[in-house]
């Protein structure tokens, strides 16, 4: 257990350290173009070289990956070219709005699709049916499209809640609950959709074993079978799913975040790639990548626990 908990750090540092270069390189590698989007179009040459010397961007690309990696372990991400401010202030009242979203889609899409999953597995017939078309029809169907017809239906038809815009918890719970409980929705139509698929299949995969149709000979029951024994036997490829589910949610709050404007990161980042604020942009990759190999890791850890195989790879 120990050696696969670090053989799965390794390689998470080596991914992280892989994409923030390849990352780094991409934004960084055209330093008159950062320096010309700094100061503007109509800047001449002169002024551009100036930028591009104060900046540091003449130097040599590994040289200004390793002054920013040091950065990063330091504590400091650098400062923003546009507004001067640093970097990890920025990211600190980005971060949680995107965290807050993102962490209770996974919750939600964690209890739903095992309800579902178990449900259409051990079920079958028409609940089963209903299932797998509400999963093809969620995995079909965008984050943002589902944003815009909730906004439709529950903030334009009805307003029971807020089209768009974002409530701090600190200012007022309620507000904030009712200011976050779209976008959610928005990510667990289709986030439910592909779990409760995979969970589905690892159900009735498991319920297929001999050791199954050994246990209801013995006459225990068949709640007993399922909850005792099945879900911890189906639980891997479930928490596999979970971890992908993690990178897809993610990925689809960047658009949620546009659709109900929203001040997360996925926003930070658009606007900061637009405007050219490359450290920005990088402190902004760097987040997201720590969230998801974090996540990864602990359902890799989990999956471990429960199957005992998972420890060899």
């Amino acid at each position: 257990m120990f050696i696969s908990a670090v053989k799965k750090l390794v390689r998470s540092v080596a991914v992280l350290f892989l994409v923030t270069f390849a990352t780094f390189v991409l934004m960084y590698g055209n330093g008159p173009g950062i320096a010309r989007a700094v100061l503007g179009t109509e800047a001449d040459a002169a002024r551009v070289r100036a930028k591009v010397t104060e900046l540091g961007l003449d130097r040599p690309l590994l040289v200004q990956y390793g002054s920013w990696l040091k950065g990063v372990l330091t504590g400091n991400l650098g400062d923003s070219f546009f507004t001067g401010q640093s970097v990890g202030s920025v990211l600190s009242a980005r971060v949680p709005v995107t965290i807050a979203l993102v962490v209770l889609a996974l919750v939600l899409t964690a209890v739903v699709s095992v309800l579902l999953g178990v449900t259409a597995a051990v079920r079958g017939g028409w609940v089963d049916r209903v299932v797998q078309f509400l999963a093809v029809l969620g995995a079909a169907v965008p984050p943002f499209v589902v944003g815009i017809v909730l906004v439709f239906a529950f903030a334009i038809s009805v307003r029971v809640f807020p089209a768009t815009g974002y409530v701090s918890p600190d200012q007022s719970l309620s507000g904030w609950a009712k200011s976050i409980t779209l976008p959610v929705l928005a990510l667990l139509v289709g986030s439910v959709a592909n779990a409760a698929s995979q969970f589905r299949g690892a159900v009735k995969d498991t319920l297929s074993k001999d050791f199954v149709r050994t246990l209801r000979a013995r006459g225990i029951s068949e709640s007993r079978i399922v909850f005792r024994h099945v879900l911890r036997n189906a639980g891997g490829p479930g928490l596999t799913a979970l971890n992908l589910q993690t990178t897809a949610l993610i990925g689809g709050a960047i658009f949620i975040e546009q659709v109900f404007a929203l001040p997360g990161l996925g926003d930070l980042g658009n606007l900061s790639a637009q405007q050219g604020d490359v450290p920005v942009v990088m402190g902004a990759v760097l987040v997201t990548i720590l969230v998801v190999l974090v996540v990864n890791i602990l359902g890799d850890l989990a999956n471990s626990a429960l199957n005992p195989k998972a420890r060899l790879r």
